[in-house]
């Protein structure tokens, strides 16, 4: 409403002034581009509240555009972080799984000779803080020994079952053997003792070297 009532008022004072001028002016040419010109303010007046509803569409359509693009572009930027995340992780653990066979191979040979054992499975931590997958950024070792199946298992026929008290018990593994096992992978591997934690099928377990 007080749009409406500012508008009026210009439009009337405006007339006013151009009746001012036009009494005040002398009869000459000059008198007839002054009366278009007036002529032209006054209808330039009356469309003000055209030019200002056009302003203020284009204004709308525009925020409406912008707050339309925000929403796609931040959803675009996750979609790009999301997808940079899976790669590093599918670079991560391609990594990881290379630098476990590499270990692997590392020390098969010896392990076999000086301990008669093999490496059933390696499972490789890497530090949270760091984003590099490399030596340096190991956290754990965790390796699972087994003794190798040197022969071809064959049905034999039953034989009876005697039961000797004095006989000793097949040999296990031991906690020292497990022990002495972890120090000699955490030297052939340059590694401190705390990383390597060695498991041997049959219960012994060594943790911290």
């Amino acid at each position: 409403m007080a749009f409406i009532t500012e508008w009026v008022t210009n439009i009337i004072l405006f007339i006013l002034l151009a009746a001012v001028i036009d009494m005040l002016l002398p009869n000459s040419s000059m008198r007839k581009y002054t009366k278009m010109v007036m002529g032209l303010l006054l209808i330039a007046i009356i469309l003000t509240p055209i030019f200002k509803v056009i302003s203020s569409d284009f204004e709308s359509a525009f925020a409406s555009i912008n707050s339309k693009q925000q929403p796609e572009e931040k959803n675009m930027k996750n979609l790009i972080d999301s997808k940079k995340k899976e790669i590093q992780a599918s670079q991560r653990a391609y990594i990881l799984e290379e630098m476990a066979v590499q270990l692997k191979k590392d020390v098969k040979e010896e392990l076999m000779e000086q301990y008669g054992l093999e490496i059933a499975n390696i499972d490789v931590e890497l530090n949270n803080d760091s984003d590099q997958a490399n030596a340096d950024s190991l956290q754990k070792v965790m390796v699972l020994l087994t003794q190798p199946d040197t022969g071809v298992k064959t049905v034999e026929t039953v034989k009876p079952i005697i039961i000797n008290t004095e006989a000793p018990l097949p040999s296990q593994p031991s906690a020292e053997e497990a022990k002495q096992v972890a120090s000699f992978l955490a030297q052939k591997w340059n590694l401190t003792k705390d990383i390597v934690e060695v498991s041997i099928e049959g219960g012994v377990h060594d943790e911290n070297g």
